[in-house]
């Protein structure tokens, strides 16, 4: 699945501009403690978390994530969504609960971590 294919499924909007929608999403994966996620971040991941500050954009970069969610219709700060264009890294806000984007990606298929 690509980041483009997951937006409409997860009813998400792109908040970065410069990001590639048709990078692959291999994995999905939910956590907020980014020490933990530094451990199991992968290539292709898809992150979903409620953390909104600029060190989510360098783990998710670390490991060449292909994007990061934003549940609930959360909103990520400026600085690191300007981080995130810069880098070319993929933001998405989703109104829907981490469990229920997780769930969705699941159900198509998308594996865990």
């Amino acid at each position: 699945m690509t980041i483009k294919e997951l937006i409409p499924l997860i009813e998400a909007k792109e908040l970065t501009k410069e990001a590639d929608l048709n990078k692959e999403v291999l994995c999905g994966y939910t956590c907020d403690l980014l020490s933990w996620v530094m451990g199991h971040g992968q290539e292709g991941m898809a992150w979903v978390t409620v953390q909104t500050h600029m060190n989510v954009i360098a783990v998710a970069l670390l490991s060449d994530m292909a994007c990061v969610i934003m549940p609930e219709g959360i909103e990520m700060e400026k600085e690191s969504l300007d981080k995130a264009d810069a880098e070319g890294m993929c933001v998405l806000q989703s109104p829907l609960s981490s469990y229920e984007i997780c769930g969705r990606m699941h159900e198509k298929g998308v594996p865990a971590e």
